[in-house]
């Protein structure tokens, strides 16, 4: 029985390839649309020196404005499209965007940087760190797929820092 069972599975595979592969190549190929994701990460900078050291943590709850400028393309037009978001860090200090699809935006075709996005502090959710040290950023790395379309934008750390540093526990 077990061998009946597995030659009816031989004798169908081969069919159902060919039929995906005809599937395949009979339809017109798809637009594909960018997925872009924009992040960066907010800690407070316990010894006030603009450095994430081992006294440092990262920051739930922080608010975070993010800007972004996109230029689209499409065979008809040329746009931008600017828009402000506010985010709150999770758990972890990271806050994200994530920006729908929009027609004409390529970015991981784009060889040069046509998109631009930054972040700026709006508020601390701790009251013991709350003095803005680095208050906004639009260093940026890009990471990019081609064959996904995905680009995903990590942005420079903004910190926050105490109101007076404790030099017992940072040092001189």
């Amino acid at each position: 029985m077990n061998h009946i069972l597995l030659f009816v599975l031989a004798s169908l595979v081969p069919s159902f390839f060919l039929f995906e592969i005809k599937a395949a190549h009979s339809h017109p190929p798809r637009t594909t649309y960018s997925q872009i994701t924009v992040m960066g990460l907010v800690y407070c900078d316990t010894c006030s020196n603009n450095t994430f050291s081992k006294h440092s943590y990262f920051l739930s709850g922080a608010e975070v404005r993010i800007d972004c400028k996109l230029k689209a393309e499409t065979p008809r037009t040329a746009e931008q499209i600017a828009f402000s978001v506010n985010r709150t860090t999770n758990k972890y200090g990271v806050y994200k965007l994530e920006i729908p699809s929009v027609d004409g935006i390529r970015c991981a075709e784009d060889s040069a940087m046509v998109s631009f996005c930054q972040a700026s502090l709006m508020g601390s959710s701790s009251s013991s760190c709350n003095v803005p040290g680095y208050r906004s950023t639009s260093g940026e790395i890009s990471i990019k797929s081609r064959q996904s379309n995905i680009c995903i934008y990590s942005l420079n750390p903004l910190n926050y820092r105490p109101s007076t540093r404790d030099d017992i526990l940072c040092g001189n």
